[in-house]
């Protein structure tokens, strides 16, 4: 095949006229829109509405109807989608004939949404039946409606524009039955004709496993990666509202910071696991293996080439290609003198637990009477981790503290002296390292400090192995 798949996320999605003109139409370059299937995300905050903050865990619909005995909140939480997503219809299509129609699609699956979950509601009121067993179901079903929002929008703007879109919708709405997610996609690309027609496809697909079970707020990623391996694309794209650069130009300055260029799955998946992703490691791990390209490119940037990620890119001299992290993580410390020579069985206990109230591990230390997880979660989710351990651990010493991660990260990071001088770079700036860790890879390096020194850390740590005259040479001097 010769065309690409290619996914716009949520933030881009905002602002058709600049998608339109720097992505649809490469600068009004009309020869060439064709051969090209577009994976759309929601409106930038619409699934947030739909399920939760991602960012602050604020409830939205799914998130109120879950864990609230109140039925005025999440129906209060309801209106107020549904009044954002008429918002969003009327700036963009006005009021017209189209923009009826745009309010009707999507009244049709807010109305029924709504009605299932009155209905399951009122059904869960009699002691045989038990909310916590439909509420994966209901997530994806309010997950849906924010990509068929946007793609049904996408796809009826561009036909108005004149140019040949359809519409394909993989939410499985009113659907008699569920299929795998392969399935699902291989029926709805089966009849498109890529030269001529430009698929504009949701971000979320129904299928038998269900998808957010899977991959929770990553499904769409999900979604880009499999339609490009099932229907043979030749390179899959992403276009963010940012380049994928060498740090956070907020932190370091739009003008220090680089674009990456080339890079490899490898460093995708650290920057995921640092919860900045490029794209989810079970989506790549589907490019990576039928050897489909993947590049990131900028939105508002369409003549940059972006950065191109391969499974097989080295690059030529070893450097140091981004400085990522995180705030807010969690270290969770358990101490017992009991745990040495059975410290596996410590570990999946700890583990287990973490896993049941859905905290990501970031990383992990070990010795021979202590393992120390660091965890993305709030609070009040650290606390109930840490009153489970001390309930199976009576005898431990488990210690909790806020703190912050900072990666240097490369796909060949092999140097003699590296991980000195990084240590140097932090010490010359008063940064105490509360822990670190490098693998044999050697595709990262993790430090473990402080959350107030985050900013420093990362602009001494860029200034260190990116800001230098020649940025293959990414090392200070001693």
């Amino acid at each position: 095949m010769n065309h690409t798949v290619e996914k716009i996320g949520g933030t881009s999605m905002s602002e058709y006229s600049a998608v339109r003109d720097n992505v649809i139409l490469k600068g009004n370059n009309s020869n060439d829109i064709y051969n090209r299937v577009f994976v759309v995300s929601a409106y930038g905050g619409m699934t947030d509405l739909l399920l939760e903050n991602k960012s602050n865990g604020k409830p939205g619909v799914y998130g109120l109807f879950a864990n609230t005995s109140n039925d005025d909140e999440w129906h209060e939480a309801f209106e107020t989608l549904r009044e954002k997503m008429f918002a969003i219809n009327l700036s963009l299509f006005g009021e017209t004939e189209l923009g009826r129609q745009a309010d009707e699609f999507i009244s049709q699956r807010l109305n029924d949404a709504e009605r299932v979950l009155t209905d399951l509601q009122r059904l869960c009121q009699h002691g045989h039946f038990e909310l916590q067993a439909h509420l994966f179901t209901v997530r994806e079903m309010l997950a849906s409606i924010g990509e068929a929002h946007s793609a049904w929008n996408m796809a009826h703007l561009l036909k108005r524009d004149g140019i040949n879109a359809r519409f394909v919708d993989l939410s499985g709405w009113q659907a008699e039955g569920a299929e795998t997610l392969d399935n699902m996609i291989g029926q709805a690309f089966a009849g498109v004709d890529y030269a001529t027609e430009l698929p504009i496809a949701t971000g979320y697909t129904h299928c038998d496993n269900g998808l957010m079970a899977s991959f929770d707020r990553g499904y769409s990623e999900m979604t880009f990666s499999r339609i490009a391996v099932i229907t043979g694309a030749r390179e899959a794209i992403i276009h963010k509202e940012y380049h994928l650069s060498s740090a956070d130009p907020r932190l370091v300055g739009a003008d220090k910071v680089v674009p990456i260029g080339r890079t490899n799955y490898d460093v995708a998946d650290q920057l995921a696991n640092l919860g900045m992703e490029a794209i989810h490691p079970r989506a790549a791990k589907g490019l990576r293996q039928a050897n489909i390209p993947l590049r990131v490119m900028n939105t508002f940037e369409p003549e940059h080439s972006g950065t191109l990620i391969t499974g097989d890119y080295v690059s030529d001299t070893p450097r140091v290609e981004i400085i990522a992290g995180r705030r807010r993580v969690y270290s969770i410390e358990l101490f017992d003198q009991d745990m040495m020579g059975n410290i596996d069985s410590y570990d999946s206990a700890i583990l287990k637990t973490i896993a049941r109230y859905k905290a990501h591990v970031v990383s992990k230390d070990i010795n021979a009477n202590t393992i120390t997880h660091y965890v993305g979660a709030n609070l009040k989710t650290v606390n109930r981790i840490r009153r489970v351990l001390e309930e199976a651990y009576p005898d431990a010493e488990i210690n909790t503290r806020k703190v912050a991660v900072v990666s240097a990260i490369g796909s060949d990071m092999k140097v003699p002296g590296m991980l000195a001088k990084t240590v140097s770079a932090l010490s010359e700036v008063n940064i105490s390292i509360l822990a670190m860790h490098q693998s044999i890879r050697q595709v990262d390096m993790q430090f473990i400090l402080d959350e107030d020194d985050y900013d420093l850390a990362v602009q001494s740590l860029h200034r260190c192995l990116i800001e230098v005259h020649n940025h293959g040479d990414a090392i200070c001097a001693a």
